[in-house]
């Protein structure tokens, strides 16, 4: 079966963040994930792990101004000196926390500015932070999302991901593959993820539509799941999930599993 890892950010979002972690131990995780850190200092996120005897497995690089909208920096020409600060930062905290994997959001498209501007803004950008935290030994992920729910985000689908990868010609460059995002532009979520198992470094999951829990929705999941195992995932699968009543009251279908 696999590893899955509590979103804290979605997850047991009826308590303060820095109560999450605990709830998510008491109900059963080993691992979690969230977007940012940099509202608390590394270490206080450092103590509430070790309580909680919780990995950390997964969080984002500073995306801009999320309470503004922003969703992501790293195609904007006017923001690299910004996004190779936010770099420095992400490394230190992932270094605290014992982070091996960071996520890059690429961030809307802006009016007026040239597509062939952006695109090579993303790919220095992920040059960039993809040496930066290979000296450190961290992985440097960047996950496509769908258009409906942010419109205008620049990277939509697994294909231009493989694309922006394979040009930025790094080896320290990874999807992460969101089922929920990825069901809502292509479909096609079993052969996608075989035929791009090796530049898959982390999945999540929501189901669709709703982005609720798994058994919410119209994707297959038991099937799915069997399907990840057969293939040699070997990573955790985060479950970045609205929760359709409570956190603790939705969490049957890992209960089901096991049976």
């Amino acid at each position: 079966m696999p590893q899955f890892a509590a979103n804290l950010t979605m997850l047991f979002n009826e308590s303060p963040f820095m109560e999450r972690f605990e709830k998510a131990a008491k109900s059963g995780f080993q691992a979690v994930e969230f977007l940012f850190p940099y509202a608390f200092a590394a270490e206080e996120i450092k103590q509430k792990l070790d309580q909680n005897k919780l990995q950390l497995v997964l969080h984002n690089l500073p995306a801009g101004d999320w309470e503004a909208g922003e969703r992501g920096i790293a195609c904007l020409p006017d923001r690299v000196s910004e996004f190779q600060t936010g770099v420095t930062k992400a490394i230190e905290y992932a270094k605290v926390l014992g982070v091996k994997k960071l996520n890059c959001l690429a961030g809307k498209i802006p009016a007026n500015v040239d597509a062939e501007l952006l695109r090579k803004t993303f790919v220095a950008n992920l040059r960039y932070a993809a040496a930066e935290l290979k000296k450190e030994n961290i992985k440097l992920l960047i996950e496509p999302i769908n258009t409906f729910d942010i419109p205008g985000f620049y990277l939509s689908k697994t294909q231009q991901a493989i694309d922006v990868i394979n040009e930025v010609g790094s080896d320290n460059l990874y999807i992460q593959y969101d089922i929920y995002h990825a069901q809502r532009m292509e479909g096609e979520l079993c052969k996608t993820l075989e035929a791009n198992l090796s530049k898959i470094a982390h999945i999540q999951l929501a189901d669709n539509p709703g982005r609720n829990e798994p058994g919410t929705g119209e994707i297959n999941y038991t099937h799915l799941f069997k399907f990840i195992d057969r293939i040699g995932y070997q990573g955790w699968i985060g479950c970045e999930y609205k929760p359709a009543s409570t956190t603790e009251a939705g969490l049957g279908w890992i209960k089901d599993l096991n049976n």
